[in-house]
């Protein structure tokens, strides 16, 4: 006999608007935690249940679903402390992208208010290829493409060939960066940063800014997520507090 507290497959469904089979993929992925059957073989879902899909469901939204998974199958094996690592590496990561887009917006106002560049007592510092890629976050190979798509434009050392990577050409490195992981393609990113070339940064600076506002967005969208992730382990993990 089903226990009256028992919640049936479609119950969790309609509850997280979902399907019946996504439900079920929760289950089989390790986002929700272990399902009892009935004699009948029917899955005895719980309240618990309930408040994992909920939280899974407001996580998907913050962290994505390369971290969630992460996130819920280290609580639910008991590694409270690998969840919570792996929350931590997406506030960092949102840190660091905020950061990258306030710096360029000071980089664009700069130009846009024709501020004189400051001087320097020492020769303008010229990057190797690898070392313009870790200081923007991204591997090698997305800069060599890039530059094949006409987005850089680095100058090339007389006797190496090394290709030296120029403050100018940072700016637009960091530019390129910001609008591919904004989603922009790369018929609007050459219209920015041709604007940014004629002296005209007007646009360059809407679509950094519009990815700064993403950016807030998916922060607070990472704290709700946060409050019913602190619920559901108080809840129903506090053993692990």
């Amino acid at each position: 006999m089903i226990p009256h507290t028992a919640l049936r497959t479609i119950d969790l469904a309609r509850a997280a608007g979902i399907s019946v089979q996504q439900v079920r993929n929760y289950e089989a992925f390790g986002l929700l935690p272990p399902v009892s059957r009935s004699k009948s073989g029917y899955r005895l879902y719980t309240q618990q249940h309930l408040a994992a899909l909920k939280t899974t469901r407001s996580l998907v939204a913050g962290y994505g679903w390369q971290r969630t998974p992460k996130i819920m199958q280290a609580l639910h094996q008991g590694d409270l402390a690998t969840a919570l690592a792996t929350i931590d590496e997406r506030h960092a990561e949102l840190a660091c992208k905020r950061q990258d887009c306030e710096q360029t917006l000071v980089a664009l106002h700069a130009l846009a208010e024709q501020l004189p560049p400051e001087q320097s007592s020492h020769s303008p510092q010229r990057l190797r290829v690898g070392e313009a890629a870790r200081r923007v976050g991204v591997r090698v190979s997305a800069l060599h493409f890039w530059e094949q798509q006409g987005l850089l434009r680095p100058v090339r050392d007389k006797s190496s060939r090394y290709r030296l990577y120029d403050e100018q050409q940072m700016r637009r490195l960091r530019v390129v960066v910001l609008l591919r992981e904004a989603g922009y393609d790369f018929k609007v990113i050459h219209a920015v940063l041709n604007e940014l070339a004629a002296g005209r940064p007007e646009k360059a600076i809407e679509a950094v800014e519009k990815r700064r506002e993403e950016l807030m967005r998916i922060s607070w969208r990472c704290i709700e997520a946060v409050a019913y992730f602190q619920r559901y382990v108080r809840e129903f993990w506090g053993q692990l507090l």
